[in-house]
């Protein structure tokens, strides 16, 4: 889904406006900024308490809100964030992009994902990723179903590919096809959310949709779509979204930042066990939104069963062995470049691109 982005969930015209939950608990004790507030919180146990100084985190989505976003609202739900100290403003979707506002400061942590993250980065963006929601990738290659002439990559030789004009994607399916025996040749199309309509209507004839999202999607309008995931085709594996902060202010703001991520791990893990009840409360947190919650919840329990948790069980880790096999990919094809829009002269140091030293050890 992101594009819900990165990928995203389309055709959602209603914003969520922006959110206040006021959370129990003792501020951070280096914050750099005085955004804290006095007022009474309900704990998890459902007692009133006081709350003398709560810490503010600026929160911003990449989308409307969608599936990636469901252990947010189930940290908010569950009062996660209220027993860390925190009060969280979730910023809606803008125009402007998710690390650019936290790049910029205007938000202390957005959802991104890891190829926005090595794109950004590389150009000296003061962007870190600090958790990660999708352990590996939600995207995949995707034609419609009743396409008997295409059964694995190397048959999209010649075809057309309807995308966004994202840096690394059209390239990400030619190596794809390649690996599968084919040449790799295919004719390219920039169309944006209307890609998927068009692999419908066979106006083209593959796009990258998110599995748990279009597909789902695609599946309950009667138009299915087969899919090619890039890992069964030798592809390195990617944490498809991400949540980012900027280096400067983490370090400023360590203790903040730590209560926050602890609580959102909390709600990743909770969403992940917890699927149905989850997904509805990301409908009820977002009236409006969703126009067809069996979308919702099928898409809910596909996250929670193979994409929010690492091996461990554990939610928004990260490792550096990931991020430098597609970084490394991107950086072999030429496509990283640094602020001055040259192609990068060294391959950087991957385990620099993110940080878990926020996360609950």
């Amino acid at each position: 889904m992101s594009r819900q982005r990165q990928w995203k969930t389309k055709g959602a015209a209603v914003l969520a406006a922006a959110a206040m939950v006021l959370v129990t608990g003792c501020g951070s004790d280096k914050e750099s900024s005085d955004d804290k507030v006095s007022g009474e919180a309900t704990g998890t146990d459902g007692v009133t308490v006081e709350a003398a100084e709560l810490t503010q985190v600026k929160f911003v989505l990449d989308w409307t809100p969608n599936t990636n976003h469901t252990g947010l609202y189930v940290a908010i739900a569950k009062g996660y964030f209220e027993a860390a100290g925190i009060e969280v403003e979730i910023l809606p979707y803008s125009s402007t992009s998710a690390d650019t506002l936290v790049s910029t400061g205007q938000a202390d942590f957005g959802v991104s994902a890891e190829d926005n993250v090595l794109f950004a980065r590389s150009t000296g963006a003061e962007v870190v990723s600090v958790f990660a929601v999708l352990q590996h990738w939600v995207t995949a290659i995707g034609v419609a179903a009743d396409r008997d002439d295409i059964q694995s990559p190397k048959d999209l030789d010649g075809l057309t590919y309807a995308g966004f004009g994202l840096p690394g994607e059209a390239e990400r399916v030619a190596q794809i096809i390649r690996n599968d025996g084919g040449a790799g040749d295919i004719e390219i199309v920039t169309l944006g959310t209307s890609a998927y309509e068009a692999v419908y209507s066979g106006d083209a004839d593959m796009a990258e949709p998110f599995m748990t999202w279009e597909g789902i999607e695609a599946e309950l309008r009667g138009t299915p779509m087969k899919f090619f995931p890039y890992a069964d085709y030798g592809f390195p594996d990617c944490y498809n979204v991400v949540i980012t902060a900027n280096p400067s202010w983490l370090e400023s703001n360590a203790d903040t930042a730590k209560a926050f991520l602890g609580a959102l791990q909390q709600g990743y893990e909770y969403a992940a066990a917890n699927p149905e009840e989850s997904g509805q409360i990301l409908i009820d947190a977002n009236p409006g939104v969703f126009s067809e919650e069996e979308l919702v919840t099928k898409s809910q329990a596909e996250l929670s069963a193979n994409y929010l948790l690492d091996a461990n069980g554990k939610a928004g880790t990260q490792t550096a062995e990931q991020w430098s096999g597609y970084g490394s990919f991107l950086y072999e094809q030429g496509l990283l470049s640094d602020g001055e829009g040259n192609p990068l002269a060294a391959e950087p140091d991957w385990s620099t691109y993110f940080t878990s030293d926020y996360l609950p050890s």
